[in-house]
């Protein structure tokens, strides 16, 4: 081989690599423009939420090849946070990750959200599910349903407050009904997030809330709250002690709420599935999957179909019980 053989030999296959590098750089881009991905959270910092997308966030980068970055739009139970991803543009650096109230639960008792679900958003892929509880802050003496509901009959006369993150959440749906059941008169106290719920639980200020458990599991492991019973099919893998509401004769809630990532209407089939795909790699790393679980999560990733048919058997199930409440829609 001349030595100008050679070097067209070279070159050739420096120009190869240049394009096989091109094709590579060619995969559906998140962030055009060097822009950073934004996850949207609809509760301030400091909440179970919040430190749910901040783990992913963590991780996400690395999967993604670009800055995660979780932006907190917190004010009417995520009602922000859905308008903001309904007018973002539907070019993959904006998804908001949400629980049931927002995508679910907000439609059903607000009579203009300023977003329909169905319209503006597009599943990307869940990633959890989990549990409501009833949790007692540290100035009652409860350490049980039970005691709590004695305490509130010969303490409140009967009547008492009980925290919850948001207004005509499923939460106060279910301090009615549990004030049914044990024959309280119990009053909702909404806050804007768990956060400020939990602030107040802390400071005694009020004496319980009902939350979901990620928003609970952090001050009852350090003995700063009690929950006392959660809600679902079966007890909780972070809480074996803690009793289900059906085990205490409370039944007809075990259909679970979910976590999930949604996408603006029109987003790329292509971007929704490469952002699914790096999801479903992160919570499979092991100390992820194990921080999650910590914070009362029943990790289990669903794609964009599975999710959006969860979202639809859920909403079925709180249309009925919304209805037979006989709530008005606000």
């Amino acid at each position: 081989m001349t030595l100008l053989s050679s070097r067209r030999s070279i070159l050739a296959c420096v120009a190869a690599w240049a394009v096989a590098a091109t094709g590579l750089t060619a995969l559906p881009a998140f962030a055009d423009n060097g822009k950073p991905i934004k996850l949207l959270v609809g509760f301030p910092p400091g909440g179970g939420t919040d430190a749910i997308a901040r783990t992913l966030a963590e991780r996400l980068k690395d999967e993604l090849g670009t800055t995660v970055i979780v932006e907190n739009k917190p004010g009417a139970g995520g009602q922000l946070a859905a308008q903001a991803l309904k007018t973002a543009a539907p070019d993959g650096t904006t998804f908001f990750l949400s629980h049931d109230h927002t995508i679910t639960i907000l439609p059903l008792v607000v009579k203009t959200p300023g977003f329909d679900p169905a319209k503006d958003f597009v599943p990307v892929a869940g990633f959890a599910t989990f549990v409501n509880a009833l949790a007692v802050s540290g100035g009652t003496p409860a350490k049980s349903v039970n005691e709590y509901v004695n305490w509130v009959k010969t303490a409140g006369g009967g009547k008492g407050a009980v925290g919850v993150p948001a207004p005509a959440s499923v939460p106060e749906f279910l301090v009615k009904v549990i004030g049914e059941k044990y024959k309280l008169d119990l009053i909702s106290a909404p806050y804007r997030g768990s956060a400020p719920m939990m602030t107040d639980m802390l400071g005694n200020q009020i004496a319980a809330g009902v939350g979901s458990v990620p928003d609970f599991i952090e001050n009852h492991k350090a003995g700063k709250i009690r929950v006392v019973a959660v809600l679902g099919g079966a007890r909780q893998a972070a809480l074996p002690d803690v009793p289900t509401f059906a085990e205490l004769g409370l039944a007809g809630f075990e259909d679970v709420p979910y976590y999930g990532v949604f996408a603006p209407a029109g987003t790329p089939k292509e971007t929704i599935d490469r952002f699914g795909a790096a999801l479903s790699k992160v919570i499979a790393q092991p100390d992820v999957r194990e921080r999650l679980t910590g914070m009362g999560l029943a990790v289990g990733y669903m794609p964009a179909e599975q999710l959006g048919q969860r979202e639809h058997a859920y909403k079925q199930v709180w249309t009925r019980i919304i209805k037979a409440s006989g709530f008005q829609p606000q």
